[in-house]
């Protein structure tokens, strides 16, 4: 059982990168031989997933060195940038996809095969269950690019429904509806792009440093008025660094406190609230005077 956050994030992805091998070459074989494009749209998309499995692996692996000279603050700043690499995997397959459903449209071809709707049901409940394991241990870690990871099973499984509706029409409506598997392939396509923006956004954030963590400023500030000597609180920043938080905290303490006491005070309280909220990392504690 995984003990750190890094570890969880580790096991998930290599979870991650096992299971889209498997289905990858299964879409690609069931496309191919089934004459179904939006199974070869998928196939894409989770040979692409691949790649970006192996980036998060690499990027938590860099993540989790200690800090050093030249890094002061650790290097969990590479987590979003391997987050928009991710993305760029995603727009790009997207790309493809669209591409070369438009170029399927405009050219008549055969009907997919019927056993291929089964080969997508499996899929679908795979790639969700894939979703729901993986945005779980984003969530329990913190993670971004773990998070962005999840999201390519969710997308992944969101394709293979529209393959799976596109085929259905096909094969139901018969001759001139083959291009309803393409249109399927469009769509998911469409759906790809969106989630791209959803993936960066906070992403971006936290890059930008903007301010998105209210609940664990909140956590904070109850926390620290349960350590003695603490009078309230003042400012709080909170910045995410990988999987950490990095805080820098105002207290206050009375007004006639000596220096000594002061300083034990807010070691006490830096020692507190890591102890209570195990994802704080940095903590920056400026004291000043109760009035």
């Amino acid at each position: 059982m995984a003990n750190t956050p890094e570890e969880k994030v580790i096991k998930a992805t290599y979870f991650s990168i096992v299971g889209n091998i498997a289905l990858a070459s299964i879409k690609w074989l069931a496309g191919f031989f089934g004459n179904s494009y939006a199974l070869i749209a998928d196939a894409i998309e989770s040979t692409a997933d691949i790649f970006s499995s192996l980036l998060v692996l690499l990027g938590i692996r860099y993540a989790s060195r200690p800090a050093d000279k030249n890094h002061p603050y650790g290097h969990g700043r590479i987590e979003p940038l391997i987050t928009f690499l991710i993305v760029g995997f995603l727009i790009i397959s997207a790309t493809l996809i669209a591409y070369e459903s438009i170029e399927k449209i405009k050219t008549p071809h055969a009907l997919p095969k019927p056993w291929t709707l089964i080969v997508l049901g499996v899929i679908i409940l795979w790639k969700e269950a894939s979703y729901q394991i993986v945005i779980r241990r984003s969530r329990e870690t913190n993670s971004s690019s773990l998070k962005a990871d999840a999201w390519h099973h969710r997308s992944d499984a969101i394709t293979s429904v529209a393959a799976f509706i596109g085929i259905s029409i096909a094969l139901i409506l018969g001759q001139g509806y083959e291009a309803a598997d393409d249109w399927a392939a469009l769509f998911a396509a469409g759906f790809i792009f969106y989630n791209c923006y959803l993936i960066v956004r906070p992403a971006l954030g936290e890059i930008m440093d903007e301010n998105m963590y209210e609940d664990v400023i909140e956590a904070i500030r109850e926390k620290s008025l349960e350590v003695e000597g603490v009078l309230g609180t003042e400012k709080c920043f909170v910045r995410k660094a990988g999987m950490k938080y990095h805080v820098d905290l105002h207290i206050e303490v009375d007004a006639d406190m000596s220096v000594r006491d002061s300083h034990r005070v807010a070691h006490n309280l830096k020692d507190y609230l890591q102890a209570q909220i195990p994802a704080l990392d940095l903590i920056l504690i400026h004291v000043e005077p109760h009035e």
